[in-house]
């Protein structure tokens, strides 16, 4: 028989045709489109010490070792059989290391997200407090016991299972018909959940959750993800003379790019962690974090904390936290201290130093090769995307290195060192896109700190809210009115799409 001819025939013959040109198009467009690589999934070694055993004179790696361990601790209100500091009466998550995880403690948020199942059923007498250590160098199990009773927390609408882990915050305080009230800044923390109900010591505690939908419904909701602290040591030993001549260099540019520092309130000094540069030294930053992410006073923040609202902001006449909700552990303030008698030595510490140390300790990120498509991207080609990262500008800001640090008076892998993070530790007014309208030391609403990007070929999650896994769409957002990355965003997009391929690929091999 003779199909060929046939009009049967002549539609398969013009259905293969079809479908071999749109594989052959498909194929083309593969093939002449940029990708981001991705996260890449080789281990590269990050989530080790910068200490030298061999050269620890001083001991410090037991410090590192001690610190890591209770940065994996699961914290519980009281009666805590971990001996832990007691969580709450507000929290974001009840352990340092589930929030910091991708891709190894100290990390930034994971693929499952932690804090979506942390509400649960809290019968009486049900123990919600055992720990769940975390082995060093691995992101956290799955959450399996309940950390916030569901008659009194619901999980947010913003906590998906894939999503990234966040902080929320409202920018203003709220108007008495509900909207945003633009005249009165907030910009605090606002916990997610409360431990009221939970049966460790907080039954008689009636606190609610923040009103997260009313606040989305006024657009008056934004959002924070876990920084890395990979490398941290290395910034916080950066003395303020070599950043102040790493941003007179960067300043002599014609494109549009004017960073500044933030600075503490009190000696002046430059400040350099948190997204807006806000904190000064890893034991502020811990303190702080202590105290907001989990609700632990300490000996640098040393009450627990109320709410924006509840300390009285935006004319809402609030007086604190209830009787009911303090002292919480019945053991006093504040809940983190140290512990002179204690051992060994690093046992002596309070958690807040121990975190510290271990930040302070942890080696920065290390660099590594590249996966696209499933095959090895060429160190050639890496090597052309910094090249052109260079070019266009975008070094400007991420500065391959702002320099070397000080002499250190703790170990030697401290001590003059470069610091190659890609970042500036400036902070710099990043246009109405990515402006959050929160206000931190001296640093405005669209003003954020160069995220240094070592590191961020295993990050998931990008830029200050997570709102993108794509380095692509990151980029794009750094475009936007005001902002000053406009002119090297462009630049980008001049590139032609195999010089854009190899940006990306460089930046994933970092």
């Amino acid at each position: 028989m003779h199909y060929q001819n046939s009009p049967h025939s002549s539609k398969r013959n013009l259905f293969a045709l079809t479908t071999i040109s749109l594989a052959m198009f498909l194929l083309v467009s593969i093939a002449n489109a940029q990708t981001d690589p991705g996260v890449q999934a080789a281990s590269r070694g990050t989530g080790t010490t910068i200490i030298d055993p061999a050269n620890d004179p001083n001991g410090f790696t037991a410090f590192f070792n001690d610190g890591l361990v209770r940065f994996q601790a699961v914290e519980g209100v009281a009666n805590d059989p971990g001996g832990n500091n007691g969580l709450g009466p507000r929290f974001n998550f009840n352990q340092c290391a589930g929030c910091h995880a991708q891709p190894a403690v100290g990390g930034t948020g994971a693929a499952v997200n932690p804090q979506f199942k942390v509400v649960g059923n809290c019968a009486s007498g049900v123990s919600v407090t055992a720990p769940t250590i975390v082995g060093a160098g691995h992101p956290p199990t799955a959450q399996t016991q309940t950390v916030a009773c569901n008659t009194t927390n619901a999980i947010p609408a913003f906590i998906t299972p894939n999503g990234p882990t966040r902080e929320a915050r409202f920018p203003f305080f709220f108007n008495a018909n509900g909207t945003a009230d633009t005249n009165s800044p907030n910009g605090g923390v606002e916990d997610l959940f409360t431990v009221s109900a939970r049966p460790d010591g907080a039954q008689n505690c009636g606190l609610r959750q923040p009103s997260f939908a009313a606040a989305a419904a006024a657009n008056n909701l934004i959002f924070r993800i876990p920084t890395p602290v990979f490398g941290a040591g290395l910034i916080e030993n950066l003395d303020d003379s070599t950043l102040l001549k790493n941003a007179a260099a960067n300043n002599n540019n014609t494109l549009g790019i004017a960073g500044t520092f933030n600075h503490n309130g009190n000696d002046g000094t430059i400040t350099r962690f948190g997204w807006k540069a806000q904190n000064k030294s890893l034991h502020i930053f811990a303190g702080e974090a202590y105290n907001v992410e989990m609700g632990i006073s300490n000996l640098l923040f040393t009450q627990d904390r109320p709410l924006p609202g509840e300390e009285g902001g935006g004319g809402s006449g609030e007086t604190g936290l209830p009787a009911s909700c303090l002292n919480l552990t019945t053991t006093g303030y504040p809940e983190d201290t140290s512990n002179p008698n204690n051992t060994p030595n690093a046992a002596v510490l309070d958690d807040v130093s121990a975190f510290a140390n271990f930040m302070r300790f942890l080696a920065p990120p290390p660099t590594g090769g590249v996966v696209l498509h499933g095959s090895p991207v060429s160190a050639s080609t890496i090597a052309k995307g910094e090249a052109l990262f260079i070019s266009i500008g975008c070094a400007t800001c991420h500065n391959p290195s702002p320099g070397k640090t000080q002499v250190s008076n703790t170990v030697p892998a401290l001590s003059e060192a470069q610091v190659n993070a890609f970042s500036d530790i400036e902070i710099h007014h990043m246009g109405a896109g990515l402006a959050d309208n929160v206000g931190q030391g001296g640093a405005g609403g669209d003003q954020f700190r160069t995220a240094p990007l070592w590191g961020v070929g295993q990050r998931i999650f990008l830029l200050h809210d997570g709102r993108t896994t794509s380095l692509l769409a990151a980029i794009d957002a750094h475009a936007s009115n005001g902002s000053e990355a406009n002119t090297v965003e462009q630049n980008f997009d001049n590139l032609s799409t195999t010089q854009k391929q190899e940006v990306l690929d460089f930046l994933r091999s970092l």
